[in-house]
């Protein structure tokens, strides 16, 4: 409970720092990112999506829940009873120094490290998404919400990765930490509209960005990558939200597929994909930190099983939970929901450990190990 309690006076403190500094993209913090301008915002324009100067949903859906205000939003983070936090240790695994020493295999293997980071090795290339290793989500290093447990593979220690996917520009899905140590590797990113002035701004030349809006199509040695709908929002201060374009990410090789929500809420785009695209052989859910205010822009668990059957997905990885304290909910919540919803509608839900390898081609044994994080007597 104390850590509950710190974790919300922390989030304070990081609102009063926003004010304070203003959170503009003139900001002396380079982890506030850049400002679209220029070739680039002239891109963003013929969007379908960039309306009056700023991208929003199609169709418009409100970042609240009608009837919700944000000081209901406020109200609930700050002073809700939920066990936001696990009461014990998280059992982490940390692949062993051989997993990455070949190439990767002409397979479909997935390490989940974490909130929706995941490293996927897809017919012979690597590829992270939404890659997010720093210890706090929050443009400070001291302020705003901190993992739970340690990463199972460092930074410095990662293999080398051919690609990035990253679905928006939010603190918790883009790290600029990332953006400087993988850009010195030669590691493309692959992003949606706007987010290149982000990475432009943190050094990642520009033959190394790839910015595209929804349907856009990029190759990738035999692998295509897909920029697909989302329902969400951006924007990393308080005064350039909805600046740069939200995305799922649809990857096609020539023996697997590969889907992942992003940030959204419940909408026909998941059906649509599902058409045009599916079946996929796993797909990547974010299936937490939701609450009924945002519901529009953060589908709950329920939804998410909906989505990977509106895909046409065969296996699925729940991702978006138990990393950080970022929604009104027990922090093991979404996965029991997840789990109960997969049983009833004969999905094959992957629940691996953070670290633990998850190959497709072959079976893996899922256990309830959230069932054992306790309070040590």
């Amino acid at each position: 409970m104390k850590k509950t309690k710190k974790t919300y006076i922390g989030i304070g403190i990081l609102f009063l720092l926003i004010l304070l500094f203003g959170f503009t993209q003139t900001a002396c913090l380079s982890s506030f990112g850049g400002t679209p301008e220029g070739s680039r915002l002239e891109r963003m324009k013929t969007s379908p999506m960039f309306k009056d100067g700023k991208f929003a949903n199609n169709p418009d859906i409100p970042t609240l829940t009608p009837g919700a205000s944000y000081w209901e939003v406020i109200k609930r983070q700050f002073f809700g009873s939920e066990q936001r936090h696990p009461p014990g240790e998280i059992p982490v695994v940390y692949p062993k120094a051989d997993t990455f020493i070949s190439p990767p295999p002409a397979g479909l293997r997935a390490i989940w490290f974490g909130h929706a980071t995941v490293l996927l090795e897809i017919d012979g290339l690597r590829i992270l998404v939404d890659p997010v290793f720093s210890e706090k989500v929050s443009p400070f290093t001291s302020v705003g919400p901190e993992r739970f447990f340690p990463l199972p593979v460092k930074l410095e220690d990662l293999p080398p990765i051919d690609a990035v996917i990253i679905s928006h520009d939010h603190y918790d899905h883009l790290d600029m930490n990332v953006a400087k140590t993988l850009t010195k590797k030669g590691t493309k990113y692959y992003i949606p509209l706007g987010v290149g002035a982000h990475l432009e701004k943190w050094g990642v030349p520009e033959k190394q960005i790839f910015e595209m809006n929804w349907w856009d199509k990029e190759k990738l040695g035999d692998i295509e990558i897909i920029c697909t709908p989302a329902v969400h929002y951006s924007g990393r201060g308080l005064f350039n939200r909805f600046t740069t374009l939200w995305s799922s990410w649809s990857i096609i090789g020539p023996k697997h597929r590969f889907f992942y929500t992003g940030d959204t809420g419940y909408s026909p785009h998941f059906a649509e994909i599902g058409k045009q695209l599916g079946p996929f052989d796993l797909t990547s859910i974010k299936v937490g930190a939701y609450d009924w205010t945002w519901e529009g822009i953060h589908m709950n668990a329920e939804k998410a099983i909906l989505s990977h059957l509106d895909v046409r997905g065969k296996r699925m990885l729940p991702v978006h939970w138990g990393t950080f304290n970022l929604a009104n909910h027990d922090w093991d919540e979404p996965v029991k929901i997840s789990q109960k919803g997969a049983l009833q509608n004969g999905i094959d839900l992957l629940t691996p450990r953070p670290g633990e390898l998850v190959d497709i081609d072959l079976p893996f044994a899922s256990t309830n190990w959230w069932e054992n994080v306790k309070k040590k007597e």
